[in-house]
């Protein structure tokens, strides 16, 4: 099996999300008592959300590039990037190492092509929301109408995420804000959800939502153990 490469720290809940569903993937296709080969490089959050909010993309780049190239010296073979908000520099950051990255929102197109939906409702981030480059990904590489939430809907994302999902809070209130935002989505011809954070499944489920969720955290983690396994 391929060693693994995750930039981690983005934050700590999600990464620790990330772990778990690596290692649950490689027990699903290698059996009991199996786990993902991996390397795990943290930032501080803190740093990463600074850049972010400051819109300082070249600075978030550096230091996400800086994680990657540790993850390649520690002999990953691939290497993901925690967290979809980080996706808006994945481009910068690939031309920093020599092993492939592997871009979540191709995860999230890939399932969005299998299970035959055509039009996706993106929620996640302000930062995600408000940048163009994952949307036109999925426009562009896998033919889907992608619409995302109003501005008072980011906003709400936005403080669920950062002040409560972050911080490993779970606020049943947050959840159902979340759900009348799917439902609004819903209401304006979406299909399907691609859940675009990777703090957010650790607050949606399944079971409660009137729309089927793509969940990127585990797609992403699922196609990394499968190119693991690759020959």
């Amino acid at each position: 099996m391929k060693l693994i490469g995750l930039v981690g720290g983005l934050s700590w809940e999600a990464t620790a999300l990330y772990y778990r569903l690596l290692n649950e993937a490689a027990g699903r296709a290698l059996g009991p008592h199996h786990n993902a080969r991996s390397v795990i490089v943290s930032v501080d959050f803190a740093e990463a959300l600074a850049c972010a909010n400051a819109g300082d993309w070249n600075g978030l780049a550096a230091l996400l590039a800086d994680a990657a190239r540790r993850c390649c010296s520690a002999g990953a073979e691939m290497v993901l990037l925690g967290a979809n908000t980080a996706h808006i520099v994945a481009e910068q950051v690939a031309a920093a190492i020599n092993v492939p990255l592997l871009h979540i929102a191709d995860a999230a197109g890939e399932a969005a092509r299998a299970q035959g939906v055509r039009h996706v409702g993106l929620i996640g981030t302000k930062f995600t929301l408000d940048s163009p480059i994952y949307a036109d990904r999925l426009r562009e590489r896998f033919a889907l109408t992608v619409t995302a939430p109003d501005t008072a809907s980011r906003e709400a994302l936005q403080r669920i995420i950062i002040d409560e999902l972050t911080l490993g809070r779970i606020e049943p209130g947050s959840r159902e804000q979340c759900l009348a935002i799917i439902r609004r989505l819903r209401d304006a011809g979406v299909e399907a959800i691609a859940v675009a954070c990777t703090e957010l499944p650790m607050l949606l489920r399944q079971e409660d939502s009137p729309l089927p969720l793509l969940d990127t955290t585990a797609l992403h983690a699922e196609a990394a153990v499968r190119l693991a396994l690759a020959e």
